[in-house]
C-alpha cells in the first residue's frame, strides 16, 4: 500500500464499541499514531486503536468530504459500514502494513 494515499478511517475498542472516524494522508503512519496513544483526544481517551474500516481517495479534499459525510452520520449507520466489510470487527492493522 502506498504510505500516502489519503484516506478516511473509523477506529473502534471493541466490536461495536466506541467509533472514532478520521482522515489522513499517511493511514499507516496515522494508526500507528492512535496504537501508540501519541494522538490526544477521544481515541486516547476512549483506547480506540482498532482500525476496523478505511477507505483509500485519490486526493485528500474527496477523503475530507467524505469522513464529514460520515461524521454526519447515525451511529447504526456506521455499524453497517464496518460490518458490511468487517463482520467479525477484525483490526485491519496488519492488513495495510502488509504483516
Amino acid at each position: 500500500m502506498d504510505h500516502y494515499l489519503p484516506a478516511v478511517y473509523i477506529l473502534a475498542n471493541k466490536p461495536r464499541g466506541v467509533l472514532y472516524t478520521g482522515v489522513t494522508s499517511n493511514l499507516i503512519k496515522r494508526i500507528w499514531q492512535h496504537k501508540e496513544k501519541l494522538v490526544d483526544g477521544f481515541s486516547r481517551r476512549y483506547n480506540a486503536d482498532r482500525l476496523v474500516w478505511y477507505e483509500i481517495h485519490s486526493e485528500i479534499y474527496l477523503a475530507i468530504t467524505r469522513e464529514k459525510q460520515i461524521k454526519r452520520w447515525k451511529r447504526s449507520w456506521k455499524i453497517e459500514l464496518v460490518e458490511a466489510s468487517n463482520p467479525d470487527w477484525v483490526d485491519r492493522f496488519d492488513d495495510i502494513t502488509c504483516k
